[in-house]
C-alpha cells in the first residue's frame, strides 16, 4: 500500500478559508509567437472551408445528377442572343428544369459553360439531369428535320416549297438554273437559311453529276454533263418506274444516234411554261408544232437545258442506258409502258392502248343514245391520243413518245387535243 501524506493539523479558521490555487504554468515563449497563432487561425479556416466545400459539392452534385421534372422528351427552342438567365427561364417555363433557376445558372458556372450555351433547337430526353440539359445545350446537338425534294420538279416549284417551309429562314435572291438542284431528302435544322439549303443542294448535284459522269457508258451520244443533265431531266418527265428509265433513256439515246427528233409531251410543256412545271391542261395540235427552243417536236437534237431537276435514278439512266434498239414506247395502261423498234408495232401498240380506254370509258360513263358523238372523235388520228391512257403518276406528262414518228409518216392532222397526264 502506498503511504499517504501526513494530515497536518490545520486550526479552525485555517480550515475554513479556501486553499490558494497555483496560477496556471505560463505559456512558453514559441506557443506565443505571432506566426503560430497565425498559423493555427489560417489551419482552422481552412479547414472550416474544406468541410464547407466539400458540403457543397456533395450537395451541388447531388443536384446536377438528380432526375429532372421531364415526363417524356420534349422539344424546346432556344432563341438566338439569348443570356444564361434567358435560357433558364426558358427551361423554366418548359419543363426542363425545376421552379429553381438558380440550381441550374449555378450548375452553368461550376461546368464552365457559360460562354459555350448555343441556341437552337433541342431534343431534351425524358428526366433529364441539369448536366444532360447543359451538355446537350453546350454541344449543339440542336434537332435536325427532314426535308424531302421529289425527282423532276423545276426550280422554281423547289423554291415554292422551301418557302412553305417554316423551318427555313430568309429568302432567296434569284431562281437557282434548271438542273443544278439534287432532289433527295436532306437534314437542316430549324433557322437554317434558304440561301443556304440552295448551296447545299447544288453542291450535293455537282459531286452527283461528276460521279455519274466518271463513269458513264463510252457509247453514249453525251457530250458534256450539262447534256446528261438534260436527257436525264427529259427521262425524270416521261417515267416513275424505276425499273423503265434505263430503257426510256434509250429509247432517247437511240433517237440521238440516228438523228431522229425526240418528241417527248414534257419539253413541249416547258417550252410553254417554263419554271412553272406544269400547263393545267391538254396539250394541244396547235402546240406540237409550235417552235420553242424546248419543243423536241419541232428541233433537232436536245433543248437548249434542262426541263426539271432530275434524280439519281435518271442520271444514272441517262449516263447507262439500257442496250436495246428501241425507238417509241407508249403507255400500256397499268401505268407502264411498251417498247418497240419499228413504227408498224408502235402503231399496233398504240392501237390496243385506244380500245382499251374505250372500254374503259363505256364502262365509266354510259352515253345517251341520241347524244351526237364528240367533235373530232371520228378525225383524230393514231398519235393523238397516244398517251391518255397512263393512270396517274407523279409525272405531268409522260410517253410522248407514244406518236415519236407518226408526225414524220405524214399523220393526219386534227384540232382534237392531246390529253395530258
Amino acid at each position: 500500500m502506498s503511504e499517504r501524506p501526513p494530515i497536518s493539523p490545520r486550526s479552525p479558521r485555517a480550515a475554513l478559508e479556501p486553499e490558494k490555487v497555483p496560477p496556471p504554468p505560463r505559456r512558453s515563449a514559441r506557443a506565443r509567437n505571432p506566426f503560430v497563432v497565425i498559423g493555427n487561425a489560417i489551419i482552422t479556416i481552412v479547414l472550416v472551408l474544406m468541410i464547407g466545400a466539400g458540403l457543397v459539392y456533395y450537395y451541388g452534385r447531388q443536384t446536377i445528377e438528380a432526375p429532372g421534372p421531364l415526363q417524356e422528351d420534349k422539344i424546346v427552342n432556344i432563341p438566338s442572343r439569348a443570356g444564361m438567365a434567358d435560357i433558364a427561364e426558358v427551361l423554366q417555363r418548359e419543363g426542363v428544369i425545376d421552379s429553381n433557376r438558380w440550381a441550374f445558372i449555378g450548375a452553368v458556372f461550376a461546368m464552365k459553360a457559360r460562354s459555350d450555351l448555343k441556341p437552337g433547337e433541342y431534343n431534351f430526353q425524358k428526366s433529364a439531369s441539369l448536366r444532360e440539359v447543359i451538355a446537350t445545350i453546350v454541344e449543339g446537338k440542336v434537332v435536325q428535320h427532314s426535308v424531302t425534294i421529289p425527282e423532276g420538279l423545276t426550280s422554281e416549284q423547289i423554291l415554292a416549297r422551301l418557302g412553305e417551309n417554316d423551318i427555313f429562314a430568309g429568302g432567296v435572291r434569284e431562281i437557282p438554273r434548271e438542273g443544278t438542284l439534287l432532289p433527295e431528302t436532306y437534314k437542316f435544322p430549324r433557322g437554317t437559311s434558304r440561301e443556304q439549303v440552295v448551296q447545299r443542294m447544288q453542291q450535293a448535284q455537282k459531286r452527283l453529276v461528276a460521279e455519274i459522269w466518271e463513269h458513264r457508258s463510252p457509247d453514249i451520244p453525251i457530250k458534256t454533263p450539262e447534256q446528261l443533265v438534260t436527257l436525264a431531266s427529259i427521262v425524270e418527265k416521261e417515267t416513275g418506274k424505276s425499273d423503265e428509265r434505263s430503257r426510256v433513256a434509250a429509247v432517247f439515246s437511240n433517237r440521238l444516234r440516228q438523228k431522229i427528233k425526240l418528241q417527248s409531251d414534257p419539253t413541249i410543256i416547258y417550252g410553254l411554261v417554263g419554271g412553272k412545271g406544269t400547263l393545267g391542261r391538254p396539250i394541244k395540235r396547235s402546240e406540237i408544232t409550235q417552235p420553242s427552243p424546248y419543243n423536241t417536236y419541232v428541233i433537232d437534237g436536245l433543248p437548249p437545258g434542262p426541263i426539271s431537276n432530275p434524280g439519281r435514278a435518271s442520271l444514272e439512266a441517262a449516263a447507262n442506258p439500257a442496250r436495246t434498239r428501241d425507238l417509241f414506247f407508249v403507255a400500256d395502261g397499268t401505268g407502264g409502258h411498251t417498247f418497240t423498234e419499228t413504227y408498224d408495232q408502235h402503231q399496233k401498240n398504240v392501237a390496243r392502248l385506244r380500245a382499251m380506254e374505250k372500254q374503259i370509258q363505256n364502262d365509266t360513263v354510259e352515253p345517251a343514245a341520241d347524244d351526237p358523238p364528240p367533235a373530232g372523235a371520228a378525225a383524230a388520228p393514231a398519235d393523238a391520243t397516244a398517251t391518255t391512257a397512263k393512270p396517274a403518276a407523279k409525272k405531268p406528262a409522260r410517253a410522248a413518245p407514244a406518236r415519236q414518228g407518226a408526225a414524220q409518216q405524214g399523220a393526219a392532222q386534227s384540232t382534237a387535243p392531246v390529253v395530258q397526264q
